[in-house]
């Protein structure tokens, strides 16, 4: 911990969760997680995915899950892989329309290359995203030198959509992992315009590899954001929690400290890994988080904590 939960940002401290969804299996490479949360009307709604082992699937099905309290989920959908001709499935992000209806950004692999790209379903409700059409919204570029995009985080803030993405360049095939992300926005959420660099690690930092932003928090007087950071390819699947804050242009952030701000415990054990944090804030200044975190026997489990945290007056960027 690096002491950013006393300036107001809400953190899980990796050791206390709940388990909401375990793996399929106890295997290294198996993982539930990617977690993409709703509050609404005291019921959350928790969007997640699923994942076997390379060579065996890989991240093969989304599913949307309901819960009065926020760690008993019953299943009410499920997206597999097969419907979008993709070879693997990678974090969703679960979105309430202004008029009421719900939205599923699927995150999809192109078979046979490093390539990624976001489809988009639509419902009445949850329920529905199960047999809901699809249509892509984020297509990246599986061209040589282009790029594949995942893992979006989508608001609305003053009428106007924004979504947060990772962006892996694909000119080096050696290099894939790397990644920044990238900030849209859209009149409608689904015609998605790029704005420009959201967050990018500066060399020899311990996130200097990549960077994925988790979840964009409203504190009252500025957004966070959380994020996902590695230092080396290495490190691919075992990224650690940061933190950012907003500057000038909005959907834009800088990096905050000089270390993870939240981690698995006792990472000696497998991996570090503490990922896919989303941040989801309660009445009454509380808040519910879900996260992806590395088990001792290397799988991959998606937990949740309930913490309540101030608000701060000021954040300052490092």
């Amino acid at each position: 911990m690096t002491g950013l939960e006393d300036l107001g940002v809400p953190l899980p401290d990796g050791a206390s969760g709940t388990v909401v969804v375990p793996p399929p299996d106890g295997r290294p490479g198996t993982w539930a997680g990617a977690p993409s949360a709703v509050y609404r009307d005291g019921v959350f709604h928790l969007a997640y995915r699923l994942r076997r082992p390379e060579g065996e699937g890989r991240g093969y099905a989304n599913v949307v899950a309901r819960s009065t309290d926020g760690v008993r989920f019953a299943v009410v959908a499920v997206v597999e892989k097969e419907r979008f001709g993709a070879e693997s499935l990678e974090r969703p992000a679960l979105v309430v329309t202004p008029d009421g209806r719900w939205r599923l950004y699927v995150s999809c692999a192109t078979p046979g290359t490093k390539h990624w790209w976001v489809e988009l379903l639509e419902a009445d409700t949850p329920e529905g995203l199960a047999a809901a059409a699809s249509t892509t919204v984020l297509p990246g570029d599986a061209g040589p030198g282009g790029w594949a995009v995942k893992d979006p985080v989508v608001q609305s803030h003053g009428g106007l959509w924004h979504l947060w993405a990772s962006v892996h360049p694909l000119d080096d095939p050696e290099a894939t992992d790397r990644m920044t992300t990238e900030h849209y926005t859209s009149p409608d959420g689904r015609a998605w315009a790029w704005q420009g660099t959201a967050l990018r690690a500066d060399a020899g930092r311990w996130d200097s590899r990549g960077v994925r932003i988790s979840s964009v928090v409203d504190l009252g007087d500025r957004l966070v954001a959380t994020y996902d950071g590695r230092a080396s390819a290495a490190e691919n699947w075992e990224e650690r929690t940061g933190v950012a804050v907003d500057g000038t242009v909005f959907g834009r952030f800088s990096t905050l400290g000089d270390a993870p701000a939240a981690a698995a415990p006792d990472p000696a054990r497998t991996g570090a890994g503490l990922r896919y944090l989303d941040v989801v804030a309660l009445p009454g200044g509380a808040y519910r988080l879900f996260y992806e975190v590395t088990r001792p026997d290397g799988a991959h489990e998606l937990r949740t904590e309930a913490v309540t945290s101030r608000r701060p007056a000021t954040l300052d960027a490092a």
